[in-house]
């Protein structure tokens, strides 16, 4: 219903009196900045142990709050979904990430419309929205260029928006998206482009539209650049800033990080250093070529982050160049614990962990010095993620202190005081969105856009912000996360570790039943670091708290408990043709035209310009670090196969295309020694080649495109995005055929012999 006119209407302009709305422009309210760092362990900023330069990070740490135990979930979309609602992920439907959704309430990655968005709710009270940076928060079928758009940023209360969809991006080669419509980067490697500061420049340019049109409004401004997860991407001299900074190793690295923690007065009395676990290695038992890579790689990581704090450090000078900073609410977290995807020896391309291929000493070596580059999708070796969450145990993905316990810091010189101090209050992901609304005198609203809403489940920490010699608030937290659970309940913590079987690191056996899990038992609130395991002497208390775990499950819809990774698997998203009419996407993996682990058929209508066959891609899936590419070169067409960036097999046409219109094909058999793939000119044959390897799980984030490359070459003799002019493409049709026995296996459809044969 319209508001009411206030005025008064008469026959006349002279009989009549003229009244506008009043604006709730929420002038005297503060700005929020939120900076959501993505895979940034406990112990890598410098105010809180690192020797890695984050002067901007330490500035704010020094100028308003630093806590020593802020929760998150494990993963990075549900602690988005847990900071931006209020709400426990498994109510958000986040479970795990959004590529990882299965078809039950807790786990189909849609956020229902009832949980409303921090975004939607301060947008309704007059502030200016905007998100940069990774969303990853839509169902990854929907994240595509023809997707609905109303799980998107500004489906979700932002009314401006850059960055990128899934969970992570090449810093060099991106797919972004500007608002609802996906857009080239606005330079080149070559020029020097790097996501970062594209993001920075955004974030700034959006605040510099807002100030010189509404100088009062207040603004929530959402920066999540990809920074620091992999691949740990930075400009050359941020990187060789650390040449030989980290060849001590990781043992020596994480006592000098602990005594640090200890003298800052970061971490709780008595806290313990916890053990080095059997499987993270021993610096002193690396070989020295092991030692050089894993150094090196770290010495990425660290230029990584340093360049990401300059960049957030941009942002920061603006806010108080204008005078804003003072009365800007800035907070400033991690999603999750350090990763330990690198496996034990880390590697140069990512995408060797999410296919379950071992890493090659020799292939890192041989590429050392790409580290960090447009070429290298990197990530360190395990061992540093357990330094990087120093005193901790475990890593990301995980439900003990290394996966869930993270950097926190509050900003806000005119509404705390005092300033610089560090607080150890237990606080949780769902307790944010409560908090800043409580701050900025806003109550959560009952209905928004017709929707009833939820009740939060989050508590406000705002009174510990007020006065820091109060309690913790937030008194009972249950963990899941892949099967491994936790329940944090008045300074104890009951915790298992039962993760999916293929992504085991501990020797343990995962595929255990969840009845004959073997519980541990921590008196956190006094041993911070879990170094004491209490279960044999509490066994009342441990029963008591498991039983308790249960209820909290079945109260946010955790159930049915399970530690399947559920990869792709929503149905709706797959179909076995796929007809383009010309240019199109990228769609996303999960949408994508699927051709893993099957034979296929791909046919393209292609027509020729005025002065012949230009070079481009006809369609494409990945990039530089592994997928699929047909295109035109030379004049003639054909098809290249990029297994993880290690083995590159190019099938060319034997004959040059014709003067005129033609059709082309590429048939991909799958035979028992890889792929056996046949080029055709109409009906005609005129290439063949086997492709020895090929991709079984995922070309990672980049999707599948037509009449382009999305994410950098695929194929090295194809630079760049390899744009094919769209009057060429007339149609491309894309079919798989038969069953992908990887797919049916994680599935249950197989047994897992046959899927690895």
């Amino acid at each position: 219903m319209s508001q009411q006119f206030g005025g008064r209407i008469g026959r006349t302009l002279e009989e009549s009196e003229a009244w506008w709305p009043p604006i709730d422009d929420g002038a005297r309210r503060p700005n929020v900045l939120v900076i959501l760092l993505d895979d940034v362990g406990y112990a890598q900023l410098g105010c809180y142990g690192s020797d890695i330069a984050t002067p901007t990070f330490d500035r704010l740490a020094a100028g308003g709050r630093r806590f020593s135990n802020f929760h998150t979930t494990a993963l990075c979309s549900p602690t988005r979904a847990c900071l931006l609602t209020g709400r426990n992920h498994h109510s958000n439907g986040m479970a795990r990430v959004a590529d990882l959704a299965m078809g039950f309430p807790g786990y189909n990655a849609t956020i229902p419309k009832e949980n409303g968005f921090l975004s939607e709710i301060l947008r309704d009270q007059g502030y200016a929205t905007f998100a940069v940076g990774k969303w990853h928060l839509a169902p990854t079928n929907e994240n595509g260029a023809g997707s609905p758009r109303d799980r998107w940023p500004l489906g979700r209360g932002f009314e401006r928006f850059y960055g990128f969809m899934g969970g992570e991006t090449d810093q060099y080669h991106p797919e972004l998206v500007q608002d609802g419509t996906p857009v080239e980067p606005p330079a080149t490697p070559e020029d020097g482009y790097h996501l970062t500061e594209d993001l920075a420049d955004h974030a700034i340019r959006y605040l510099t539209d807002l100030h010189g049109d509404a100088r009062q409004r207040p603004f929530f401004l959402w920066f999540a650049p990809g920074a620091c997860h992999a691949p740990h991407q930075a400009p050359a001299p941020y990187i060789d800033a650390y040449r030989g900074h980290f060849d001590a190793g990781w043992d020596r690295w994480r006592d000098g990080v602990f005594a640090r923690q200890v003298a800052s007065g970061l971490l709780p009395e008595g806290t313990e250093l916890s053990e080095r676990p059997s499987w993270v290695p021993p610096w002193g038992s690396l070989g020295d070529d092991e030692r050089r890579v894993a150094a090196r790689l770290m010495e990425a990581f660290a230029g990584f982050l340093t360049h990401t704090d300059e960049q957030v450090g941009r942002i920061v000078e603006h806010l108080e160049r204008t005078g804003r900073l003072d009365d800007t609410i800035v907070v400033l977290m991690s999603d999750n614990g350090a990763s330990a995807e690198g496996g034990v020896s880390g590697s140069f391309n990512e995408q060797y962990f999410f296919n379950l291929v071992p890493e090659s000493l020799e292939e890192n070596l041989a590429r050392l010095d790409e580290l960090g580059g447009p070429t290298a999708n990197n990530h360190y070796p395990w061992g540093w993620a357990w330094a990087g969450n120093t005193p901790l145990k475990r890593f990301k993905r995980d439900t003990h202190e290394g996966g869930v316990a993270d950097p926190l810091i509050v900003h806000w010189p005119a509404g705390l005081e005092p300033l610089g101090d560090t607080q150890h209050q237990y606080v949780h992901a769902i307790d944010l969105a409560p908090t800043l609304l409580e701050l900025l005198d806003v109550d959560a609203p009952d209905v928004i856009a017709g929707v009833e809403q939820s009740p939060i489940e989050g508590t406000s920490f705002a009174p510990v912000l007020r006065d820091p010699s109060l309690p913790a608030p937030h008194v009972t937290q249950y963990y899941e996360m892949l099967g491994s659970r936790a329940l944090y309940h008045d300074g104890w913590k009951a915790v298992v570790f039962h993760t999916p079987p293929y992504i085991a690191y501990d020797g343990s056996d995962t595929t255990r039943p969840f009845d004959e899990d073997v519980w541990e038992l921590y008196h956190v609130a006094e041993d911070f670091s879990e170094v004491h395991d209490l279960a044999a002497e509490e066994p009342d208390r441990l029963e008591a708290m498991k039983d308790l775990w249960w209820a909290e499950a079945e109260r946010f819809q955790v159930l049915p408990l399970n530690n399947k990774m559920g990869f792709g698997l929503d149905p709706r998203s797959h179909r076995d043709v796929h007809v383009f009419d010309g240019p199109a996407g990228p769609v996303p993996e999960s949408a994508a035209p699927h051709l893993r682990n099957r034979s296929f058929h791909l046919s393209a209508e292609l027509e020729p310009v005025a002065d012949g066959w230009p070079d481009g891609a006809i369609a494409s899936h990945g990039g530089h670090t592994g997928g699929y590419v047909a295109w035109v070169r030379g004049g003639r067409f054909g098809f290249t196969y990029n297994f993880v960036s290690t083995g590159i097999t190019r099938i060319t046409s034997e004959v040059e295309l014709p003067d005129g219109s033609v059709v082309v094909h590429v048939v991909g058999s799958r035979v028992p020694e890889g792929l056996d793939v046949e080029l055709r000119l109409g009906d005609v044959p005129v290439g063949r080649g086997l492709v020895p390897r090929t991709t079984p799980l995922t070309y990672g984030t980049p999707g599948f495109a037509v009449g382009f490359q999305s994410a950098g070459p695929i194929d090295p003799a194809l630079s760049g995005r390899a744009e094919l002019p769209g009057e060429v493409l007339r149609r491309v049709v894309v079919e798989g055929i038969g069953v992908d026995p990887v797919r049916a296996m994680l599935m249950g459809e197989l047994p897992s012999d046959l899927a690895t044969q």
